[in-house]
């Protein structure tokens, strides 16, 4: 009689995450709860296989109040599924894919090098916590895991239309923290870790003047002019011309009429997008 071999846990764990994966279930709308369960094992497996990534990475949900809807941003068309993979292996992320607060759990070790210090009593400062450690990450790993849900739509959120231009000075504040937290011209080695930080500082300065210009005042004007000023003066003409002709620039248009462009262009993108 043949004696049956019992699993280890480890074993168990792999089992059931390879059948997740092979079925292609992991995409599917998993409660919060099993999300994390499936996670939990994930990162258990990797670390006792001492192959726990420096950055694991999973999808978030917008659900939206006002109508009852939900967007998925996921990253299958940027990132290897279910293995270990350095920049190299990253793709192009589309403007509605970037790495938020939502998504990433970063190794401790990693917050511990980069130095990061957030500033106090502040809003909007994940946006630091998801850009400031990026040079610090050598592994990564993606699972295709609905794992975070953010309800939008309420009027007290932090990142509802109206709270954000009285607290514009907050969002001001942090995209300057950013500004002087990496050096860029330093990441020309790693090309598409800097596109991607590009892209992030770019957007940034996009949302402050979004909301500079929402603001509509003579000093909201100002502080917009002193904010690219500002970038001008703390980074490299590189990294000036990149943002300020590429992403960044979209929103200060030195035309005629070039604000009212820009805010019509927010409206389009927020009916589509419904971003808050």
């Amino acid at each position: 009689m043949k004696h049956k071999i019992r699993k280890t846990a480890l074993e168990r764990r792999m089992d059931r995450i390879r059948a997740l994966e092979e079925s292609g279930r992991l995409a599917t709308k998993l409660t919060s709860r099993t999300a994390r369960k499936i996670l939990s094992n994930k990162l258990a497996v990797l670390g006792e296989h001492h192959t726990a990534p420096d950055l694991m990475i999973c999808n978030y949900v917008y659900e939206h109040v006002e109508d009852g809807t939900s967007h998925t941003v996921r990253y299958t068309n940027v990132f290897p599924q279910n293995r270990l993979f350095s920049w190299m292996h990253v793709g192009h992320f589309r403007p509605d894919q970037n790495l938020l607060m939502h998504s990433v759990m970063y190794r401790t070790e990693v917050l511990r090098k980069c130095g990061m210090v957030l500033p106090k009593h502040t809003f909007y400062v994940d946006n630091i916590f998801v850009y400031q450690p990026l040079p610090f990450v050598k592994s990564m790993y993606y699972m295709d895991l609905d794992l975070y849900r953010y309800f939008i739509g309420r009027a007290d959120q932090s990142v509802n239309e109206s709270v954000m231009v009285k607290r514009v000075d907050q969002q001001l504040r942090v995209t300057r923290h950013m500004i002087d937290c990496q050096d860029l011209d330093a990441l020309k080695g790693q090309k598409k870790l800097r596109s991607y930080m590009l892209h992030y500082l770019s957007m940034m300065m996009a949302i402050s003047d979004i909301f500079l210009l929402l603001d509509g005042s003579a000093a909201a004007k100002q502080k917009e002019n002193e904010l690219w000023a500002y970038l001008k003066a703390h980074t490299s003409a590189g990294v000036y011309r990149s943002i300020r002709y590429g992403f960044g620039g979209v929103t200060n248009l030195k035309i005629p009429k070039g604000d009212k462009l820009v805010l019509g262009g927010y409206r389009i993108a927020q009916k589509i997008f419904k971003f808050n």
